[in-house]
């Protein structure tokens, strides 16, 4: 199968949509099939001999890490000459019109995919007043797609109830080699703790910081634990505010780390701590449950459906510190729970791979491409039907 893949996202970011990509790109390439990728500017020219078409943009207002772009007149002709037989457009926002544009103008069947809830961001950057609107935004351009994708099965519910069409269950996944217990590290947990010497236990967070993560509700986690060292791995726009609240010699920047380091901070950490209430998803607590990490987070639709569905830790009320703190004295303290939790998580994320989420993608194209030219078929024998009707 030849895919268009317009994405608002890819690399050399790191976010969870980006990671999602990257596995699935690698498996579509093994797999047999062709891609064709449109994508901000400032990444490769191709991805695993994959074409990439760089479109220009200018840095969000409120995030200068990513990238605001908007469909140009080349990628038509880069895609013409690709061929595609079905278009898919990840989040799509500016440059995701362009596929949404791209695929009414061929006739080619479109699959539309959910990755970020703009509308709960609206709140945390103070503009809560565009919500309802922002719905209406996303609504409408993924009504124009054959099927649409969410990445679990909460958020497959939510966006129905919102009024989006043709929703199916596009699963997270994870790298279970790479993420693993074993790759705890006596010098990367130095790391973690500091050198201050005042911590000896840790507690990690990876992924954007940035303000829908709600990191802040965390500060109060440095008072009321002693022992306790936070370490916070990622980059984003309210880092350097951030810095600031956390000022404090058991708490812990550590930027942006990959691979096989970042799999190493997972496996050298005590715990990992999820706060957002706002992921369709959170990619990295699957990258958690491989490493074997008992998971404090935050109750939300998607996080309650992998946490408990792990039995893997424990969720807290969102806006409740009291809650937050007897949730991490929990798994600080009772370490005979933490030990079972540790255990379930790591055979919970052995159930979990890319292979079953990347079957399902392919599934849903050629469910796609068969809706598209049912749906032709039937306009044209309506046609027909009309014109003799006519006659």
């Amino acid at each position: 199968m030849r895919i268009a893949l317009f994405t608002e996202t890819f690399l050399p970011s790191t976010d969870g949509i980006v990671t999602r990509l990257v596995a699935t790109l690698s498996l579509l390439k093994t797999y047999g099939h062709e891609v064709a990728i449109v994508a901000p500017e400032g990444g490769p020219e191709s991805y695993l001999g994959y074409p990439v078409y760089p479109v220009p943009g200018v840095p969000y207002f409120f995030y200068p890490q990513q990238r605001f772009s908007w469909p140009i007149h080349g990628v038509g002709t880069f895609l013409d000459h690709f061929r595609p037989d079905v278009v898919h457009v990840v989040n799509p926002l500016m440059l995701g019109l362009g596929g949404i544009i791209y695929a009414r103008m061929r006739g080619l069947p479109l699959v539309g995919s959910f990755h970020t809830n703009l509308a709960a961001y609206t709140h945390r950057y103070g503009i809560g007043f565009i919500e309802p609107f922002s719905w209406w935004v996303m609504r409408t351009l993924h009504a124009q797609s054959t099927v649409n994708l969410a990445t679990s099965r909460a958020m497959v519910a939510e966006l129905r109830a919102h009024g989006f069409p043709r929703m199916r269950l596009w699963a997270g996944g994870v790298d279970t080699e790479l993420f693993h217990p074993d790759k705890r590290d006596e010098a990367m947990r130095v790391r973690l703790l500091g050198r201050s010497g005042q911590a000896d236990q840790v507690l990690l967070y990876v992924g954007r910081i940035a303000p829908e993560k709600q990191l802040d509700r965390l500060r109060s986690l440095l008072d009321a634990f002693p022992r306790l060292a936070l370490a916070f791995v990622g980059d984003g726009p309210d880092r350097v505010r951030l810095e600031k609240v956390f000022t404090h010699p058991r708490a812990h920047f550590l930027g942006s780390l990959h691979g096989s380091e970042l799999a190493t901070a997972y496996a050298s950490a005590d715990g990992f701590i999820f706060p957002s209430t706002t992921e369709t998803l959170g990619l990295s607590l699957f990258e958690a449950l491989a490493s074997g990490l008992a998971i404090v987070a935050a109750t939300s639709p998607p996080s309650k459906e992998i946490v408990e569905g792990a039995q893997a830790g424990i969720l807290f009320s969102a806006n409740d510190q009291e809650s937050l703190h007897d949730s991490v004295k929990v798994l600080l303290e009772n370490r005979t729970l933490r030990v079972q939790w540790c255990q379930n998580a790591r055979q919970a994320a052995l159930k979990s791979n890319w292979e079953d989420p990347t079957d399902q993608l392919i599934k849903t194209y050629e469910l796609a491409v068969r809706a598209h030219h049912t749906c032709q078929l039937g306009v044209r024998q309506t046609r027909r039907t009309t014109l003799i009707e006519v006659t």
